[in-house]
């Protein structure tokens, strides 16, 4: 059965198997594209196909040693670095490709991913370039990125560029449908993650309901009063979003809701985020003018920028209802 993946990268697909084809197989490539699009499992296909003893049609047969050891990643021409922590070091690109330059244990081309190439530090960046600069043997290189903004534009312009489109939400939501989720709790997870697997895992766990309402139980108390709403923080909030991830994804999902009132105040033909909610957005959307809700979206944006601060997170919450009071009084 075909990846979905693959199904929804049918141009990357195309153009890889083309170049496969055709024999134009560049020495670096720029997977760019939003987390959950497949990058990686792309790239390993790509390299699959590029390692393969039989390919058939521009795919590789799936059943030869040498497929078989990429799909165990047990194959000795592949290499993939990862981030060590937040970035990926100098240290850790000097010991990757020294073996890159090595003899290889089997004949045929070597392979290199770098994942979250966007997290490369300046040094790391730089041993790259000089590499990419002076590309030596039958060696393919592929960086994976969330942000190829993030990319000095000296690697970007020794890189074919291949953007990965993120299957639409709609899409993702009649299929986690099909595994027993409700289209509210879909509709929710779809805003977090483009990866089927991912939001199917997120839709199932208890933690994250109970993040869910208690994001949306905020709102109506923030509708209440600033009291409500500075009593909740400290009773529920705070005791549910404990860690700085949890706060940001809470975050998240607050914004989330301001924009589904925005959208029904505009009369948007968009989907929802919580659409088992829609009356209660909808009485705020009549309430609240344009002016208030972005001043609010814009509190909440400014919370989520100070949260990588050392700021007491339930502290940093009680400043933005106290903010986000001060937005609802805009006239």
């Amino acid at each position: 059965m075909e990846s979905t993946t693959f199904i929804n990268q049918q141009i990357v697909m195309s153009r890889l198997k083309a170049s496969f084809e055709h024999n134009r197989i560049g020495h670096a490539y720029i997977f760019d594209g939003e987390r959950g699009t497949g990058k990686e499992e792309i790239s390993l296909f790509f390299a699959k196909l590029l390692l393969c003893q039989n390919p058939t049609q521009n795919a590789p047969c799936e059943t030869c040693s040498s497929c078989l050891r990429v799909a165990s990643r047990n194959h000795p021409n592949i290499t993939i670095i990862y981030p060590d922590g937040q970035t990926i070091k100098k240290g850790q690109m000097d010991e990757f490709l020294l073996e890159m330059t090595k003899k290889g244990y089997e004949s045929g081309r070597k392979i290199y991913i770098i994942s979250q190439a966007e997290r490369m530090n300046s040094a790391s960046a730089n041993a790259l370039l000089k590499y990419l600069e002076e590309p030596e043997g039958n060696v393919t290189a592929i960086l994976l990125t969330e942000s190829y903004q993030a990319i000095l534009p000296t690697i970007q312009s020794r890189c074919q560029r291949i953007s990965f489109l993120p299957p639409s939400r709609e899409t993702l939501i009649s299929m986690l449908e099909e595994q027993g989720i409700t289209r509210s709790m879909a509709a929710t997870v779809t805003m977090l993650t483009a990866n089927i697997e991912e939001a199917l895992q997120l839709a199932q766990e208890d933690e994250f309901a109970h993040m869910r309402k208690t994001v949306l139980k905020l709102v109506e108390a923030s509708d209440q009063n600033i009291h409500e709403a500075l009593l909740y923080i400290q009773s529920t909030w705070s005791q549910v979003f404990k860690e700085r991830e949890e706060t940001d994804r809470g975050l998240d999902l607050l914004l989330y809701a301001y924009r589904d009132v925005v959208a029904l105040k505009a009369e948007l033909n968009s989907m929802s985020v919580y659409p088992d909610y829609n009356e209660f957005l909808n009485s705020l959307a009549m309430k609240l003018t344009y002016s208030q809700l972005s001043a609010v979206m814009e509190a909440i944006l400014q919370s989520k920028r100070q949260l990588g601060g050392n700021m007491n997170r339930t502290l940093l919450m009680e400043q933005l209802m106290l903010n986000m009071q001060e937005g609802f009084l805009v006239v």
